[in-house]
């Protein structure tokens, strides 16, 4: 791995990324934006799936979908499964740090971008797989999706209005998590393959990211027998009030994770007979009592607009409003603080997108959009690969590479 400081962090780190669709691409792209170069390997016929899911999409295998998840990627169009595009993504391999994929829990092995598969063309090389049911056991070979995932792992049981039907989160927050843990997990493999010379295989499937995530709720469970149910209001399951609560013009949160909290919402509320009952001052009272409870703070509540009841708690009572997405978007200071970016796009336009959660001080890396399928065939395979352009033209004419191999 070379030593380079400019550029962000990973600046150096070359990553092959044999992906599609969420979890994967999400998770590269963070990587992207951390300065890794990410060569996504895509099949010649119609790549990545995600350049053609709807609502918003081109006419040269793109979407608005794909650029979301894409950015400051390369494209090789390659068929891996041909033999002489294996061993063009072989040759690619000796000049990589990582081989990225989020292919079904048999197809690493069976493709052979497992290390077990690798480790003879490099020692050095870290293989990432983001599975759905990960590589082992008895649903390797089974297709995962973010909406099984919050099945199989109870996630549904507990969200949603208790008189209403099991109900997933608003995102797919199962992908985008695992998509950050194999982040992790890449990294900190990639740090002792520096120090050993030694590569390996990292792990981070939906299935273990939804399960790991159950957290206190599952340690509640197995330790004490705890049985998690859905809540009315979107309330905590033992911190009374945490919840939403009605107001004049729609919805506020609030959040008393502490007793002081609780005690300066009801001053604020003009109701501070509600600390002293001695049916509310407590925790553990409150909860034992919160059917009486929550309707006396709901009927207070709704007598006053969200922007008032923010200007008397701000400050003093963790709160805050319930958004739209459009709304929750035009916040100043989103622009501001550089969570939105806009990228140009001969299809597209302008595409607005979000910037990375991740913030490491220093320069990072070049805003580009998302690749065109294809894009960086040509370079790379003369750069990387030592095919002049007779050999590239060949391949392309045989239907090994593809896309825009101009």
């Amino acid at each position: 791995m070379m030593d380079v400081t400019g550029g962000g962090p990973l600046a150096g780190v070359r990553i092959l990324a044999v992906e599609q669709y969420g979890a994967g691409p999400f998770g590269s792209m963070l990587l992207a934006d951390l300065g890794a170069e990410v060569i996504k390997i895509e099949d010649p016929a119609g790549g990545d799936i995600a350049r053609h899911v709807p609502p918003y999409t081109g006419e040269h295998d793109d979407s608005v979908y794909f650029q979301a998840l894409n950015r400051r990627k390369k494209s090789v169009a390659i068929d891996t499964r041909d033999p002489r595009g294996r061993e063009l993504f072989l040759k690619l391999v000796r000049t990589a740090d990582v081989v990225y994929n989020n292919l079904r829990g048999d197809q690493p092995a069976g493709r052979g971008i497992d290390y077990a598969g690798l480790s003879a063309v490099k020692p050095e090389i870290v293989c990432v797989h983001v599975t759905g049911f990960g590589r082992h056991g008895p649903h390797t070979r089974e297709p995962g999706y973010d909406y099984l995932m919050q099945g199989y792992a109870g996630w549904m049981s507990i969200t949603g209005d208790p008189n209403g039907p099991p109900t997933k989160s608003g995102l797919s927050v199962v992908d985008l998590a695992a998509g950050i843990a194999a982040g992790l997990g890449m990294v900190s493999a990639l740090r002792r393959a520096d120090r050993t010379g030694i590569g390996c295989d990292v792990d981070a499937s939906l299935y273990d990211t939804a399960i790991s995530l159950l957290t206190y709720v599952g340690t509640w469970h197995l330790t004490r027998g705890y049985l998690p149910k859905r809540e009315p209001d979107s309330s905590h399951p033992s911190q009374i009030p945490s919840q939403v609560l009605p107001t004049k013009d729609g919805w506020l949160v609030v959040m008393c994770a502490k007793e002081k909290f609780y005690r300066e919402l009801v001053s604020a509320m003009d109701r501070p007979d509600l600390a002293t009952d001695p049916r509310f001052d407590s925790f553990e009272q409150r909860l034992a009592n919160r059917d009486v409870l929550i309707p006396l703070l709901k009927e207070v509540s709704a007598l006053r607009t969200t922007d008032e009841w923010l200007s008397r708690l701000q400050g003093k009572v963790p709160c805050g409003p319930v958004r739209s997405v459009p709304e929750a978007l035009a916040d100043p200071w989103l622009r501001e603080n550089g969570n939105i970016l806009d990228f140009e796009h001969p299809e597209f336009g302008t595409i607005t997108t979000l910037s990375s959660p991740i913030r490491v001080s220093g320069d990072g890396p070049e805003l580009r959009r998302a690749p065109f399928l294809g894009e960086h065939t040509v370079q790379v395979l003369r750069d990387d690969a030592g095919l002049d352009d007779a050999g590239i033209e060949e391949l392309r004419a045989a239907g090994v590479i593809g896309g825009s191999c101009t």
